[in-house]
């Protein structure tokens, strides 16, 4: 079964009716390392719930909270999931994110774009999330690279292809960037993330990670995603969570627990509440996650 543009731009999601607690703010800022080092005050106000002030949630858990699940492989979608792969995320905070909340997500796909015959496809899906009073909290966009789906628009006396969205921008490498924050990834990193909700074996049973290619589990690229959040953060805004106000970046090679991610952020002249990032794992030199934009309060 091949796919479908209007099959799969009228697909209706039902909306993903939540509740997140104090808990589960802990658990997803654990997850992703804070609270390794004891005596890191910075971490404190997003992992104990004692401190002045209460409990603060990481801008990032909005990209886990309302999610509909792996929908993909579903067999009426027509797409070749095992060949899905998640190519970028992007993110806009409308405002803070509540440490406890009931929220509910609204999801639907807004562009599928063909690439062409043997290119693969290009599958955007948006989240709003929105409190139970109707509160916009954030923006949420998936952007999935369909590589056995391509030529769908020259199928069945042709379909439509949407514009891809403004692509994004590689960062400045002619000049050094202006900040850098080194930090290790825990090594059980993927064990702890997967209690977010995404479950697959790959991030944790290296039989399944060594038949896809892999020389152990992986790191969940959401999980490097809210480190990379975390690093700007902690560089550029005071650790403040409030401040953050949007987040893009490109997913560009696994990530392993255990590994040292490298997070480089450059000023944008002229503008300066914008961020360009990257990051790159230290014991490869590689880089793991590029064209990375950021806006600050």
């Amino acid at each position: 079964m091949a796919i479908r543009y209007d099959h799969l731009k009228q697909r209706a999601f039902a909306p993903i009716r939540q509740h997140y607690a104090e808990r589960d703010t802990m658990l997803y800022a654990l997850s992703l390392g804070l609270g390794s080092d004891p005596l890191d005050e910075a971490a404190l106000p997003f992992v104990f719930e004692g401190k002045a002030g209460g409990l603060r949630a990481l801008p990032t858990q909005a990209v886990v909270l309302g999610y509909p699940g792996f929908w993909a492989r579903e067999a009426d979608t027509g797409i070749d999931w095992v060949k899905l792969l998640h190519g970028e995320q992007r993110m806009r905070l409308h405002r803070p994110l509540p440490a406890s909340a009931d929220i509910v997500g609204h999801n639907r796909i807004t562009h599928l774009s063909d690439k062409g015959e043997g290119k693969g496809a290009i599958m955007v899906t948006e989240r709003r999330l929105e409190t139970a009073q109707g509160e916009l909290l954030a923006t949420v966009q998936q952007v999935s690279f369909l590589r056995g789906d391509g030529g769908y628009s020259l199928r069945d006396g042709g379909q439509p292809s949407d514009a891809p969205l403004p692509a994004l921008q590689p960062v400045p490498e002619e000049r050094a960037p202006d900040f850098t924050d080194t930090r290790a990834i825990r090594p059980e990193a993927a064990l702890l993330y997967r209690l977010m909700g995404d479950y697959n074996p790959l991030h944790a049973d290296p039989a399944v990670a060594a038949a896809a290619g892999f020389a152990r589990p992986i790191l969940h690229g959401l999980a490097s995603y809210g480190l990379v959040g975390h690093a700007l953060l902690r560089q550029c805004a005071g650790g403040d969570p409030a401040r953050l106000r949007a987040l893009d970046i490109r997913f560009a090679a696994p990530v392993y627990p255990g590994e040292t991610l490298v997070t480089e952020i450059w000023r944008v002249p002229g503008q300066p509440n914008h961020f360009q990032l990257r990051a790159r794992v230290a014991e490869r030199d590689k880089v793991v996650l590029s064209h990375g934009w950021a806006e600050l309060a």
